[in-house]
């Protein structure tokens, strides 16, 4: 693998971000890799205008890895509250999950959560059901904090309850 180069996401990589996110989060392009909602969710996962949003907003920060010039990865950070941060939609292309690269974007968060935010905590929220998912994240220093949150769908859907893990930073 070549370098990959991180950095903050502008306005003008939305054309770019958008495809990347519904690639790996949905639909059958996303069953390629092992981290997707496909067979959960059937509808977008983010609009074009709510990542504009996000990148505008001076408490978040998406990140954007790159390889060779081509938009292969991102995660967003946000500020939580006082010394935490929220972390969000880590997303790899689908082909290239399983290469080190998400580790490599959760690193790049939890260090952009110290120097941007302050945090000396990270929160994040997965879908209680993705048990690989949260092994996945425990083995990288997070851990169940016991809380629950429900899953932004109306009508709610129990089954989509996400879990709270957190990590000392």
């Amino acid at each position: 693998m070549s370098e990959v180069v991180f950095r903050a996401a502008t306005p003008d990589d939305v054309a770019a971000l958008h495809p990347l996110i519904e690639r790996a989060y949905r639909g059958d392009t996303a069953k390629a890799g092992w981290t997707h909602e496909a067979d959960l969710l059937f509808d977008t996962r983010t609009s074009a205008q709510e990542l504009s949003d996000l990148i505008a907003d001076p408490d978040r920060v998406v990140l954007l890895a790159h390889q060779d010039g081509a938009l292969i990865g991102c995660v967003q950070v946000a500020r939580a509250g006082e010394e935490l941060a929220y972390l969000g939609m880590l997303t790899v292309e689908p082909t290239l999950q399983a290469s080190g690269l998400g580790r490599r974007l959760l690193t790049a968060a939890e260090v952009e959560a110290v120097a941007r935010f302050g945090a000396h905590r990270m929160e994040m929220t997965v879908i209680r059901r993705r048990a690989e998912l949260i092994a996945w994240y425990e083995r990288r220093g997070y851990a169940p904090t016991g809380e629950t949150r429900p899953f932004p769908v109306d009508p709610p859907r129990p089954e989509l309850d996400f879990m709270v893990l957190e990590k000392g930073l």
